[in-house]
């Protein structure tokens, strides 16, 4: 047994995965167990399907529905160890890993620690806005929402109360248009109901996008249409806008500023490397590797998902980071790391893209596939099945399909409760 983790010493080599994300969890599915003992290491003890996190912070769905028992997952693995740990420093030298827990040895290594929010240098902006890149951060996003209107309901000043109840929403990618379309949902359907005593109209959606078109990465079809969409719901959109500062209070932007007392940063993503690791890193943070997903310049150090990035003349800035880029990462890992232990040669990873999609509110999705690209009723329902067969067991499908029925017949979303009080950065 290593002193103090309780794992045993086996004569098979040991593989390390730092991340329990999209793409540490198609890894560790994947490897052989009669070739490898494999050992789990994450910070949280269970798996966040972060493609639905936006629905925990509005209050559509409830954070169990999207987050899985990573034990749960691999109960049935055989020479598989998962411990909750926060990896510290990696020593390559003696192929170690400094935890929190305890020292880890490893013969492999791989690194799928994911990406967290780049708040590009702007330290007020980092200290006073509500990220969204855990499912925590989806929860306090649900509080700060929901505390807001109470507030609201509480003051005659209004001033206070329209800066209360607008919201910022900073990035016009999936992320931000999926929570402004949830919240103008909450704004037309629910809210009204909740809050007979508020005037909602006050509410004010934004989103602030720097580019000159929202889901910049799909189709300029698929852009108008959502920017259409999302006017017809209410939501102010700012193209070509850039956040300059926040203090809580007031939004300064290269074009207005806005009086709110909520801004949510969806804008930019950069990688989180463990520390210890003098490996090349190029931009977002992220780790350069060769097309085999293996750290350059490194032996037995393999990086995947949205803290790697591919050397590539095909996708010279790397893939984007994406569920599907990751998790496909993780699978093909898993397959040359097989190949690897029977001396068999490894392949290169090629992307297989399977199309791009995002909702905007009820009956209302933009889809892009390879060969084809729609919008409307059938888009959503398409987003809707393709999410449901995506999330991790059959309990979180029926429970997701579930709420999405009531809310679609009833005008509902959630139990809209606050159960916990915002957190203090």
């Amino acid at each position: 047994m290593e002193k103090g983790l309780n794992i045993p010493v086996l004569d098979i080599p040991r593989i390390v995965i730092i991340g329990g994300g999209f793409a540490g969890l198609k890894l560790a599915k994947g490897i052989d167990s009669r070739l490898y003992q494999t050992v789990l290491i994450d910070k949280n003890n269970y798996h966040t399907f972060q493609p639905l996190m936006y629905q925990v912070a509005s209050s559509g769905l409830e954070p169990d529905s999207i987050a899985y028992p990573l034990r749960k997952v691999f109960k049935d693995k055989k020479r598989f160890h998962f411990r909750m740990a926060d990896v510290q420093n990696i020593d390559e030298a003696s192929k170690t890993l400094q935890t929190s827990i305890g020292p880890m040895q490893y013969d492999v290594l791989v690194i799928a620690t994911g990406a967290d929010s780049n708040f590009f240098g702007m330290e007020n902006v980092k200290k006073y806005s509500m990220p969204m890149k855990n499912l925590v951060e989806s929860l306090d996003l649900r509080s700060r929402i929901l505390t807001n209107f109470e507030k609201a309901l509480n003051t005659t000043d209004l001033a206070e109360q329209e800066a209360l109840m607008s919201f910022v929403i900073v990035g016009g990618g999936p992320t931000g248009v999926e929570l402004a379309g949830a919240l103008a949902e909450l704004k037309k359907q629910i809210l009204p109901k909740d809050y007979p005593d508020l005037d909602i109209r006050r509410m004010q959606i934004h989103i602030v996008e720097a580019a000159d078109r929202l889901l910049a990465n799909m189709s300029k079809d698929a852009s108008e249409k959502t920017e259409k969409f999302l006017k017809k719901m209410e939501v102010n959109i700012w193209l070509g806008t850039q956040v300059k500062d926040y203090d809580g209070k007031e939004v300064i932007t290269s074009k207005h500023v806005f009086n709110s007392k909520t801004l949510v940063w969806a804008a930019g993503v950069q990688g989180v490397p463990p520390a210890g690791l003098n490996a090349t890193l190029v931009r977002g943070n992220r780790i350069l590797t060769d097309e085999f997903n293996a750290v350059v310049e490194k032996e037995g150090i393999y990086a995947i998902g949205d803290v790697a990035q591919i050397k590539s003349d095909a996708a010279p800035n790397g893939h984007p980071m994406l569920a599907s880029v990751a998790g496909q990462q993780g699978s093909m890992l898993a397959k040359n790391l097989n190949a690897l232990a029977r001396k068999k040669p490894m392949q290169p990873f090629i992307y297989k893209d399977k199309g791009t999609m995002a909702t905007i509110g009820r009956n209302l999705a933009v889809v892009d596939l390879p060969f084809l690209s729609f919008s409307g009723m059938f888009a959503w329902l398409t987003w809707m099945f393709v999410h449901l067969m995506l999330l991790v067991d059959y309990r979180s499908r029926m429970v997701v399909f579930v709420n999405w029925a009531w809310s679609y017949l009833n005008y509902d979303k959630g139990t809209r409760l606050i159960v916990r009080s915002e957190r203090k950065k």
